[in-house]
């Protein structure tokens, strides 16, 4: 289950330390973290990170397979996590320790920043290779965060990026040695924390007003 920790004005999100899918504890206990974040006073940034060999492999596909009476409310759900944390008042850095697929990519774009090891791990979204669409949601965050270009290979091929090739394309921000993830994005949360408050909501929720709007449907 996820733990919160802080460094200065910096939380430390650690999803966990399995796959880190998104099981519906697992969506309550984030949210009640982000509720404790987000009523931070002063100066506040964000990082999420996790332990071991994956940052997040996303749904919990095994779960909503044994409810699929449940497949609305639970996708909307994981649709109220990405809205949530794509208009935190505060900014958001993910620091991808390990292997980066499908929604836990989609949670990554949701994040203003982020921080990728660069010697091992893949980000990839698998959804064209294991024959499950993209919601409507889930595909405007996409080419929102994403360039056409890196949106469509990415959508379309399911491709495994490495953390140089992801760099390059603007899937993320940045590519450092292992020991270096998770205090580089601190580093990097740190010095916009300054900036937390209403009004960074305000400036998030009208970058994004289409991804916000598509990601409030039920429509899977």
């Amino acid at each position: 289950m996820p733990t919160l920790d802080r460094h200065d004005d910096v939380y430390v999100l650690d999803l966990g330390d399995t796959e880190n899918r998104f099981h519906p504890d697992q969506i309550t206990a984030l949210n009640t973290l982000l509720d404790e974040i987000e009523q931070a006073t002063g100066p506040a940034a964000l990082v999420t990170t996790a332990t071991g060999k994956h940052y997040s492999l996303g749904l919990d596909l095994d779960w909503l397979g044994e409810h699929p009476d449940e497949r609305i409310a639970y996708v909307k759900s994981v649709h109220d996590l990405l809205a949530r944390l794509l208009a935190l008042p505060m900014v958001t850095v993910a620091a991808l320790q390990g292997h980066t697929f499908a929604g836990g990519a989609m949670f990554s774009l949701a994040h203003d920043l982020r921080v990728m090891r660069a010697d091992r791990g893949f980000w990839c979204l698998p959804e064209a290779d294991i024959n499950l669409p993209f919601t409507p949601g889930m595909s405007a965050l996409i080419q929102a965060r994403l360039t056409p270009q890196a949106a469509h290979e990415a959508m379309v091929t399911a491709r495994r990026y490495g953390a140089g090739e992801a760099a390059g394309l603007g899937i993320v921000d940045h590519a450092v040695p292992e020991d270096t993830v998770l205090s580089t994005a601190i580093e990097l949360a740190q010095a916009q924390a300054g900036k937390a408050g209403h009004a960074l909501r305000i400036i998030k929720t009208r970058l994004y007003p289409e991804v916000l709007e598509a990601l409030a449907l039920s429509e899977i």
